[in-house]
């Protein structure tokens, strides 16, 4: 069985810190996890070679510092990010959680 969190800390405005059944704790950086979004269109936007605009237009959230503004488990296997930059549609699965992230000692 997949351990599961017990314990979700924002740390600083940068850092999320998960306790989890087996004792284990991983801190995440919000940006990591941004970058890491799981869903279909992230995934896509990875596999392409990055733009090569000189000026990117970013919407008005995106010139924003990144933060998490809503964290809610999706039953017992994942949980959905809400990001300050308006994206919200990817599902933290337990194992990606589990993969990304440092291990603290």
């Amino acid at each position: 069985m997949i351990p599961q969190p017990i314990e979700l800390t924002l740390l600083d405005p940068d850092t999320l810190q998960i306790s989890w059944s087996d004792e284990i704790v991983i801190r995440y950086t919000i940006r990591e996890l941004r970058e890491n979004c799981p869903c279909a269109t992230c995934i896509e936007k990875r596999s392409k070679p990055a733009p090569t605009e000189l000026m990117p237009i970013l919407k008005p959230e995106e010139t924003q510092p990144l933060a998490i503004t809503r964290m809610e488990p999706q039953g017992r296997y994942a949980y959905a990010i809400d990001f300050s930059d308006g994206h919200n549609t990817g599902l933290f699965t337990l194992d990606l959680l589990r993969e990304l992230g440092e291990v603290q000692a």
